[in-house]
């Protein structure tokens, strides 16, 4: 999942097994991978998230 187009990776770090975050230059969050993603859920086709304020 990309949070935010034409930004460099500056970091890559796999917070849980199978989970890839990557930061920019800021140390901000620009895009999530989850590895196996289809063993790994019920639903393939739906994705849900919560905003945080």
């Amino acid at each position: 999942m990309i949070l935010t187009d034409n930004v460099s990776v500056a970091e890559s770090d796999e917070d849980k097994p199978g989970v890839i975050l990557d930061y920019d230059a800021n140390g901000e969050l620009v895009s999530l991978e989850i590895l196996d993603a289809s063993r790994r859920v019920s639903e393939t086709r739906k994705v849900e998230f919560q905003m945080a304020e």
